[in-house]
């Protein structure tokens, strides 16, 4: 049966437009950069976003994000690159909180929220006070539209310390991720795993805080990972769908920024909320329990370590 010449053209019509749709954001300069940045969150996401919801680490991330806010500020208004900015604020937050948390009465999670909350503070006043100039609020959602070169090959590196080191710290994070209460008894270091995924983390922020700012920066370190533990239940798979699932948000934000006109970086962080959401419906409605330990399935762990009871188990 042929089609009329009428219908041919109507159908080659709306392919054409659908192909025009779909690539015509990838033909400007400005998306090509905010598709590699992207691509770079998505690599950070997965991998170390795994270990971040494994570790309860989200939290942390969160008061990073929100304490490297007056480097970013500083660094805006001294014409610094952003990423040594947000490097020095890092830095000062993470000297402040061991200080404060080593005085007798005050405790480790105190000292987070009060010099987490001072140093937020101190960026909002910055960057609103009435001799700064416009455009510093930006600094809280990011511009993913707007990194440069420079910015992209700093974060490539960033990147490719994060993901070596994670490799090389992989078996000691696997041993201690397992069961912290075990881990010394078959060569785990529970300090020593903290502290390497809580300087990973800065590396990771200081990655993310370009395109998502300061507010936003947790979606990407954690949403990924966290919608990944609803779909995968060993380490490995888990990493995976976290990384695809970060890099799918990202292009579906991006398009959204595109043609609908707002704000990338809210764009992207939307869609990683959002596909957790319909995840974890999806996820109620078969009635998956996904709460085992991802850690506990991997064949590398000793039988007997493997066969141990659950960590929430009586």
């Amino acid at each position: 049966m042929m089609m009329s010449p009428e219908l041919l053209l109507l159908t080659g019509g709306v392919g054409s437009r659908f192909w025009q749709v779909l690539f015509e954001p990838w033909t400007q300069g400005i998306m090509q950069h905010a598709l590699t940045e992207v691509a770079l969150l998505g690599l950070v996401g997965g991998a170390l976003g795994c270990w971040i919801v494994l570790y309860e680490l989200s939290y942390s991330a969160e008061s990073l994000a929100h304490a490297l806010f007056p480097g970013l500020v500083i660094a805006a208004l001294s014409g610094l690159p952003l990423m040594l900015g947000a490097g020095l604020g890092i830095t000062v937050a993470a000297v402040a909180i061991a200080l404060f948390g080593q005085v007798p009465g005050i405790g480790r999670d105190t000292a987070v929220a009060v010099i987490v909350s001072t140093l937020f503070g101190l960026g909002v006043v910055l960057a609103l006070s009435p001799a700064s100039p416009p455009g510093l609020q930006g600094l809280l959602f990011g511009d993913i539209l707007g990194v440069s070169d420079l910015d992209l090959i700093l974060a490539m590196g960033l990147v490719a310390v994060t993901l070596i080191s994670l490799r090389l710290l992989h078996p000691q994070l696997l041993t201690v991720g397992f069961d912290r209460s075990t881990a010394r008894s078959i060569g785990g270091n529970p300090r020593r795993a903290d502290v390497a995924l809580l300087v990973l983390l800065a590396l990771a922020t200081l990655v993310a805080v370009q395109g998502l700012g300061s507010l936003l920066v947790v979606a990407v370190l954690v949403g990924p990972a966290a919608t990944a533990r609803l779909l995968a239940r060993r380490l490995t798979p888990m990493m995976v769908v976290a990384t695809l699932l970060s890099f799918l948000a990202g292009i579906g934000g991006l398009y959204l920024s595109y043609y609908a006109g707002i704000a990338a970086g809210a764009s992207v962080a939307g869609a990683i909320v959002a596909l957790y959401l319909i995840v974890l419906g999806g996820s109620k409605i078969r009635g998956l329990d996904r709460r085992r330990n991802p850690l506990r399935a991997n064949p590398r762990l000793p039988e007997t370590v493997r066969t141990l009871p659950p960590v929430d188990a009586p």
